[in-house]
């Protein structure tokens, strides 16, 4: 006797692996592999998260009244027009779940967040990879890929695991070139790290639209990423669509209030941003100096670029490093075989993971 089959896409599905925790043989691992905050979380976020210890018999608030209140009132929106997930994700499966079906298209540029494809698969839909242009994604190529078919368009911006960006301008253009019933979600996982001036992360261009979703995390900036806290902004039709498809009490209390506690503390923002730029700067021009080709970045990462000849390759730095405690990112499912992407640590830890690739790089 068979048992049940699962949906013909679902057989298929490729499953999200995420950076390596460990590494063999080693006691104490340092992990640059998934772009989490070098300075932990907030101190107001993990006070608020321990004192919401005691009321863990309640369920939380299903509408995420006052977390949705904290982020209309940061950024001067409509508390109405946002929804809050478990982490950007849940929002990204969301629109899936509310716009697609069987054989509708997705479109998302190629070396880009690898969720993309996997939540389009998951809902029967069809991945269309466009080529980027310089690791960044290209709006004429994105452009040139929209069918009848194509409903929903996932833009990173941003992007993972380049850490490049493209500037207001080019979203707006994407945007006024797309039909209307087609589904613009501008990631904006990394937006807080963003320092410039032709950057926006979305709300101006969610402003004037009715098919542009914005989404965001706080598990980067914030520290947060255990708590699988994130959130999405649209025009009102959207945001009840979506709402109307979650799940009740989807947010965990303890998760609400220290992301609320998160958006009130302006001095960890501030520290943690300062904190990036020092050493995205300073990784930046330490890997160049030893011949390593950092692609620029907007982000708390950096994805590095290796010679590929006489030995020096991502490969052979991965190991590298692995065997003496450091873990990066490597990437070649995505077509980054000769990249390892960087995640900005502590000083100790960006001094030190410095000091082991020029090793790598002089032996």
């Amino acid at each position: 006797m068979s048992g049940p089959k699962p949906r013909p896409w679902i057989e298929k599905l490729d499953v999200y692996v995420g950076g390596k925790s460990r590494t063999d043989g080693i006691a104490k691992s340092v992990k640059l592999s998934s772009n989490e905050s070098a300075l932990g979380a907030s101190p107001m976020a993990v006070a608020a998260y321990l004192g919401e210890a005691e009321r863990l018999h309640r369920y939380p608030d299903a509408a995420c009244y006052d977390l949705r209140a904290a982020l209309a009132k940061k950024y001067d929106i409509d508390p109405g027009q946002i929804v809050c997930g478990i982490g950007s994700d849940e929002i990204l499966k969301l629109a899936c779940r509310a716009y697609l079906t069987p054989g509708d298209e997705v479109i998302f540029s190629k070396h880009s967040f690898m969720m993309y494809p996997i939540v389009t698969a998951g809902f029967g839909g069809v991945p269309v990879e466009v080529d980027d242009r310089d690791f960044t994604s290209d709006v004429d190529n994105i452009l040139a890929a929209v069918s009848e078919k194509t409903r929903i368009i996932f833009l990173a911006n941003p992007n993972n695991p380049t850490g490049t960006y493209i500037p207001a301008r080019e979203v707006e253009r994407l945007w006024q070139n797309i039909p209307g019933d087609i589904l613009l979600v501008v990631d904006g996982a990394y937006a807080e790290f963003v320092e410039k001036e032709d950057y926006r992360p979305g709300i101006e261009l969610v402003r004037k639209s009715r098919n542009v979703l914005m989404t965001r995390t706080f598990s980067k900036l914030y520290g947060l990423a255990a708590l699988r806290l994130g959130w999405g902004y649209a025009c009102g039709e959207i945001i009840a669509i979506l709402d109307s498809i979650r799940d009740p009490f989807n947010v965990p209390s303890v998760t609400q209030v220290a992301g609320i506690a998160a958006l009130r503390d302006s001095d960890f923002e501030e520290k943690a941003r300062a904190h990036n730029r020092e050493w995205l700067n300073y990784l930046t021009a330490g890997l160049q100096a030893i011949g390593l080709y950092p692609v620029p970045s907007v982000t708390n990462f950096i994805l590095i670029r290796f010679p590929e000849k006489d030995g020096k390759t991502a490969e052979a730095a991965n190991d590298f490093l692995l065997k003496r405690g450091y873990i990066l990112r490597w990437l070649p499912g995505q077509g980054l075989h000769h990249c390892l992407r960087l995640t900005i640590g502590t000083e100790d830890q960006n001094r030190d993971v410095l000091r082991l690739l020029t090793e790598f790089m002089e032996q």
